[in-house]
């Protein structure tokens, strides 16, 4: 699925992160959510591959990147953390400044990269997502209910990490197919793959910290940027389900782009046609959307004319 990508592990200093590289231009780094890995990008990358040079990494503890020793107030799992790891890598990749576009989980490690190292990211995309305060602030039963993940994951250990090793397939298939995606979008390896990387018990340990840590920490950091006027000083994208909850849930306060503009002043966006996991659903459509905003699409690109 990376045919022309070179893959590699780099020491960031906290943790080991698995990345795959390909392309050349100006530098993106793409980054998943829950329960993916680095596979979310696996049409994506490949196209804007033609006009960037593309990096894919696995957060801290998911996929092939290694799951560091956690704490009682979880901060090795917290957004604060995984962001040092990503500019870390990029780093060391040769490039102290870059764009990044994440989706779910990825995203919010991506916008507390440009509020916590503003020097190092030119352009931010979010993809799915609103501010994490902002969610917890504004939770009910729908997002209890719903997307699950964010209450039952955050819960004390072990129950949640023994219902991740007891219910693997079980957990994949129902995001994969409840948050408004068409199961039929993912191939039956790469929802394989979904599942093999919640087997170990040191990444089910790991996952539920990151979510244990975003209930608490990284609600926390937001909250104290909020007080202090910290802003996102980059242009911001933001790309959502057009038929998920982002769609109608935020309606009544403007929407999720009225919510990122008390978060920056540059921010831009559309729905996106498909359910939460879009990127995967619907790879041409988004690859248009982030290679209008990063940069423009070459010609050799095999792109649509973007349409932002």
């Amino acid at each position: 699925m990376f045919d022309d990508f070179q893959s590699g592990e780099i020491d960031t200093g906290d943790a080991v992160i698995f990345s795959l590289r390909a392309g050349s231009g100006p530098p993106l780094l793409l980054l998943h959510g829950f329960p993916q890995t680095h596979l979310m990008w696996r049409d994506i990358a490949p196209m804007l591959a033609s006009r960037f040079s593309v990096v894919c990494a696995d957060l801290r503890g998911y996929g092939g990147s290694s799951c560091p020793a956690s704490a009682p107030d979880h901060a090795p799992y917290a957004k604060r953390a995984l962001a040092a790891d990503m500019v870390a890598l990029m780093t060391r990749l040769g490039f102290p400044s870059f764009m990044v576009a994440g989706h779910d989980r990825g995203g919010r490690v991506a916008y507390r990269m440009a509020l916590d190292h503003p020097d190092s990211i030119d352009k931010l995309a979010v993809l799915d997502i609103v501010p994490t305060a902002d969610a917890w602030d504004r939770a009910d039963d729908r997002l209890a209910l719903g997307y699950w993940p964010w209450s039952l994951l955050a819960q004390p250990e072990p129950m949640p990490e023994k219902i991740l090793a007891g219910a693997a397939e079980a957990i994949v298939d129902n995001a994969l197919s409840g948050w408004g995606s068409s199961p039929s979008v993912f191939p039956p390896e790469v929802r394989r793959a979904y599942i093999d990387a919640l087997r170990a018990p040191s990444h089910i340990h790991a996952i539920c910290e990151e979510y244990r840590a975003a209930a608490m920490l990284d609600r926390e950091h937001d909250r104290s940027d909020k007080a202090t006027g910290r802003r996102i000083r980059c242009p911001l994208l933001a790309l959502w389900s057009g038929q998920g909850a982002l769609a109608d849930w935020y309606a009544g306060e403007g929407g999720p782009l009225a919510l990122w503009r008390g978060w920056a002043d540059d921010v831009r966006g559309q729905a996106m046609p498909g359910g939460h996991f879009f990127p995967e659903e619907n790879p041409p459509q988004t690859a248009e959307a982030l290679a209008s905003f990063f940069g423009g699409i070459s010609q050799r690109s095999g792109l649509p004319s973007p349409s932002l």
